[in-house]
């Protein structure tokens, strides 16, 4: 066996990884200082927090795309985390990139997610001063509902998952995660789509399998390989932009016929009273908010909202259905 401290690692980072690389002594630090681990570097200590809190365990009662579906294989919060988590890794690996660090990301990326998926940004942005985030959710969940002194990288990466977002992120290992949620989400909601009979196979765009091959298997290995091959080109984290278009052309594809359908806009309509019914009960009784979500100095509002986005959807349906079905009398 073998006795490798965190400074023979941290040693190793320099000799061993790219000069684009956030190197784990360079970390901007915690808003809490603590004393640094023997074994573990900073990276590493966050990586195995983030894996060990409750929003992170609730992931796997969280909707991908597809709300409460019937069905063994369908697609998780917490099972799309653990596909990012291994498209970064692979990513920040063959690019010479800090892998804890991507790694601490790609897992962190969605635990501030709503039930429902992104109907409950919808749900919950009325209730809020401009639009509710789940990425900015993320950060504060880490951060102030369930404090992890995560450090600075971290929780910048958490905050800029998304593409919309601005500004981008500060680290490669940061993009390493945009890449790979983008990967990750579009080769399995295609599957989950697939499987409810949404779509036709014949109905995906053909010039996704002249790119990527013609399974989803095919699609992340070629999709992996066109970031790997121009980041190594241009030094910095990015797809074959040949690439890149043909997989937005397949996410305008999914939008069309998967996120944005019929099917989907009425199950987001539901979604939505329930969240917003739920927001509002907790609102006007904050006694009954837990004392987990219950953050020192909220207001009541801001204490509803932020228990009611920390709840699974299978929990924020039995709430709803105990606070406003009507129960029989025998």
């Amino acid at each position: 066996m073998m006795r490798i401290t965190r400074l023979e690692r941290e040693a190793q980072e320099v000799s061993l990884l790219s000069p684009a690389a956030t190197l784990s002594t360079q970390t901007k630090g915690r808003e809490r200082p603590e004393e640094d681990d023997e074994f573990r570097t900073c990276f590493e200590r966050d990586r195995d927090r983030i894996i060990h809190t409750k929003a992170f365990r609730r992931l796997k009662h969280k909707t991908q795309v597809f709300l409460n579906p019937d069905g063994d294989h369908y697609v998780t919060r917490m099972t799309h985390t653990i596909h990012v988590t291994q498209v970064g890794r692979a990513l920040a690996r063959a690019l010479g990139l800090n892998e804890p660090l991507a790694e601490a990301i790609c897992l962190a990326h969605d635990v501030g997610h709503s039930p429902f998926g992104h109907t409950g940004e919808d749900a919950l942005s009325p209730f809020v001063e401009g639009e509710w985030l789940h990425s900015a959710h993320g950060v504060r969940t880490l951060s102030v509902i369930e404090p992890q002194n995560l450090t600075h990288e971290v929780l910048d990466g958490v905050r800029a998952h998304s593409w919309k977002i601005s500004p981008p992120p500060e680290t490669p290992e940061a993009w390493v995660c945009r890449f790979a949620d983008r990967i990750a989400y579009l080769t399995h909601d295609v599957s989950d789509a697939l499987r409810a009979e949404v779509i036709d196979y014949h109905d995906i765009p053909a010039d996704t399998f002249t790119a990527f091959g013609t399974t989803s298997r095919e699609w992340i290995g070629s999709m992996i390989n066109s970031v790997i091959e121009a980041s190594h080109r241009s030094g910095t984290v990015e797809m074959e932009p040949e690439h890149l278009e043909v997989m937005d052309r397949l996410r305008d594809f999914m939008f069309e016929r998967v996120y944005l359908s019929h099917e989907t806009e009425r199950q987001k309509g539901r979604a939505i009273q329930v969240i917003q019914d739920l927001v509002a009960y907790f609102r006007d009784n904050p006694g009954d908010v837990p004392a987990d979500f219950a953050v020192p100095g909220s207001d009541a509002l801001s204490a509803s909202v932020d228990y009611v986005a920390g709840m699974t959807d299978r929990f924020a349906l039995t709430t709803w259905d105990k606070l406003f079905r009507p129960q029989l009398e025998f």
